[in-house]
Formats: structure tokens, sequence, C-alpha cells
């Protein structure tokens, strides 16, 4: 990697990537997102009628004493939106956290004490489990493909490990919370915050088009910006090291990242070999059938960033449960 490459990484980033997890919950939430994804599952559950089986049982409620339990090892994920969920659920109900998001924690550990009536907490206890255990999963799946790229490339490999937009639709917000608290990066968040060229943007163009093309599309980019539009970053998939030459060829600040999309190892050098002798300050990023099995030896080629989808879409929910404190 060049020393261009390393001082611009910071900068090419998703800036949430700055942010640390309580800072990055807090700006997720402001966008109204975590309360409606709260609010429908609220509405789904509970209904015009409310929890039905409570009103037949006839039972008053009575302040109880709970706990959320580790079934497993496990990366904690999802306690930050407890307090947000309580609001709308459970009004009634305390939380004292007992873990931290991020951490990595044996089974059996308990991660959060929940007080209040009962009528309530069996309200909050099932939107609860789903999400921590949805979150957690993602965030223990993360680990595990940051492990990876550690064992194979070593602790000072520079690759960052990113999830992309191949998340649960209403979910994305926390599912990318999920990611970093996995020790993972957030690629953009939608289309809304960065420009990302991709193959279908471009298909049918010869590479000197694709360079055409893509200038015409930073230019448009910077009077954008100068409008107000934040835009992260600028960056264009290429699938061959030909439309890779092409957008090097582009002036400096042209393009911030470049993805190298199904490229094999072998590529993957040569394009990081063409990226440092043409001097631009140009993060190359690897994506496209990347797995835990393939994920180290993609991270010792001198890319900077690895995309996978996978982390996401992919991942399987974490068991918790909620057992009397």
């Amino acid at each position: 990697q060049t020393v261009m490459a390393d001082a611009f990484a910071a900068n090419a980033c998703n800036k949430v990537n700055d942010l640390s997890l309580p800072e990055l919950y807090k700006h997720l939430a402001s966008t109204g997102l975590v309360k409606r994804l709260l609010e429908l599952a609220r509405d789904e559950d509970l209904g015009e009628q409310g929890d039905v089986t409570c009103k037949v049982t006839l039972e008053e409620s009575k302040d109880i004493e709970t706990k959320i339990v580790s079934r497993e090892q496990l990366v904690v994920s999802g306690l930050a939106i407890i307090p947000d969920a309580i609001e709308i659920f459970a009004p009634g109900v305390m939380a004292t956290t007992k873990a931290e998001d991020g951490a990595f924690v044996e089974k059996g550990t308990t991660l959060v004490v929940l007080k209040g009536p009962s009528h309530e907490m069996l309200r909050l206890e099932r939107t609860v489990l789903n999400l921590m255990s949805r979150m957690s999963g993602i965030a223990t799946r993360v680990r595990d493909y940051h492990q990876a790229i550690l064992t194979a490339a070593g602790k000072d490999c520079k690759a960052k490990l990113l999830d992309t937009r191949k998340t649960t639709p209403g979910l994305r917000v926390v599912e990318k919370y999920a990611v970093r608290c996995g020790g993972g990066y957030c690629h953009r968040l939608g289309l809304h915050d960065a420009v990302l060229i991709k193959d279908n943007h471009l298909s049918g163009l010869s590479p000197p088009q694709v360079a055409e093309m893509v200038l015409k599309a930073s230019k448009e980019r910077d009077a954008l910006v100068k409008k107000g539009l934040e835009i992260k970053f600028f960056e264009v998939e290429v699938d061959t090291l030909e439309q890779l030459d092409a957008v090097l060829s582009l002036p400096t600040g042209a393009v911030d990242i470049i993805l190298c999309d199904n490229f094999n190892c072998e590529m993957l050098s040569q394009a990081v070999q063409k990226r440092d002798v043409s001097g631009k300050p140009i993060l190359l990023e690897a994506s496209g059938g990347v797995n835990i099995k393939t994920i180290g030896a993609i991270a010792c080629t001198g890319v900077d960033r690895i995309s996978v989808g996978g982390l996401t879409h992919q991942a399987t929910s974490i068991d918790l449960g909620l057992d009397a404190a």
C-alpha cells in the first residue's frame, strides 16, 4: 500500500466508522428508523387488542425481575436498543446492563437485568430477544471473519472488513450497528449517502468508455456537493484489469475507491501493484464470492477493503434466553 492510500483511508471510508459504538447507535437512531422498527414490532405483536393471554388469565401485573442470558459464546450486540424498546413496549421496566455491546462473552453470561411489571415484561421480551439474537449472530459472524483475516495476514494487516446493502429490509441500521459490534466497518448506509457505480451502470461499455462515463459522473458529483449534498465517497466497480487501468488513468480525486469484483488473488495482487505504480490515492476493495475460507488469502494481496454480503444475509441468530433473576 502507498503512503497516500494509507493517509486517504480515513476520509474515503464512511464517516460513521469514526464513531464509538454509543455514538454510532445514537446517530443511527436519530434517523427515526429504529423507532419505526420498534413501533412496527409492537403493532404486529400487540395489534389493536393487546396481549389477550394476559387478559384471560386475569392475573394482576406484579413486579418481577428477569435477566437476558447468553446460551452460547457470542459477541454482544443490541443492548443499545433496549432503552428505546422499553419506551415503546414497557415504560415501567428498568434495565441494568451487565455487559457491553461488542464484548465477547461465554455461555451463561448475564447481559442485562430487567425489573418491572410482569405484563409489560411479557410485551417486551420477545421483540428484544429477537433483535438481540439477530444482531449478536451478525456480530459473532463478523468476529469470525475478522479472526480469519488476522490468522492469515497478521495483526498488522490493513484490510478493513466491510458489510454491504445485503441486509434485511427494515433492519439495516441495526444490522450495520451489529457489524461494528463485531469489529467490522460500515459500507455506505444506502443509495443516499455515497456513489457506487456498478457493472449494471457500465454494461456494454469498453474500458475507454468506462473512463469517460466515470469522469462525467465524478464532475456531476462535484456539482452536487457544491449545492450542499453530502456524498461520503465515490466508488467504481470493475470486473477486469483493463477496466481498472481505465479508471486509474483518470485525474487524481475523480475516484476514491475501486471495487474489484470477483477478482482472484492473482488479479487482486496485480491490481494493488497497478494502483501503487499509478501513485493515485485510491483505495482498492475486493468483493464478490468472499467467504470465511477465502478471506485470509484475499487480505494477503494488499487490498485496503474487503466487503462481504454474507456478514448479514448469511448470519444466523444466536440463542439468548430470558430467565428469572
